[in-house]
């Protein structure tokens, strides 16, 4: 194992827990996790990282710390579907989150067929937003 990562602070498990009530119309606290990823693609090194867990309309929702002021996140639904945002790490944990947010709601939507006409990509797209790149299979 490599270099500790600091905790989520309190202000960050509440904005995360305010983002969740805003999108999904209840409250909606993460739980504390750890996962243990591999930070340096140079070695074999796994960090333990702290993270936040939900689950929601059937997908299941991480947001693991990697580095103070540093995040990645994923959506997903079983091992073999995993869906990330497009980015390999956020510096800022709202833009993270909200991201996280959309593309796994604009998946929802494409998957029950309710996609008519322009996606969340699409919208992102034409209002400047580069940081919008729809699921990704991971």
């Amino acid at each position: 194992m490599s270099i500790a990562v600091p905790d989520f602070s309190e202000a960050e498990h509440a904005l995360v827990a305010e983002l969740l009530q805003q999108r999904f119309k209840r409250v909606l606290l993460p739980e504390l996790a750890d996962s243990e990823l591999k930070l340096d693609p140079g070695t074999d090194d796994l960090t333990i990282c702290p993270t936040l867990y939900w689950s929601e309309r059937g997908a299941h929702f991480v947001v693991c710390k990697v580095a103070h002021d540093r995040y990645r996140c994923q959506f997903y639904y079983a091992d073999a579907d995993q869906y990330g945002t497009g980015h390999v790490d956020y510096t800022d944990l709202r833009r993270c989150v909200l991201t996280l947010l959309r593309v796994q709601a604009d998946h929802e939507s494409q998957s029950a067929g309710l996609s008519s006409g322009a996606t969340a990509a699409d919208l992102a797209r034409q209002a400047g937003d580069d940081d919008y790149h729809g699921p990704v299979v991971i």
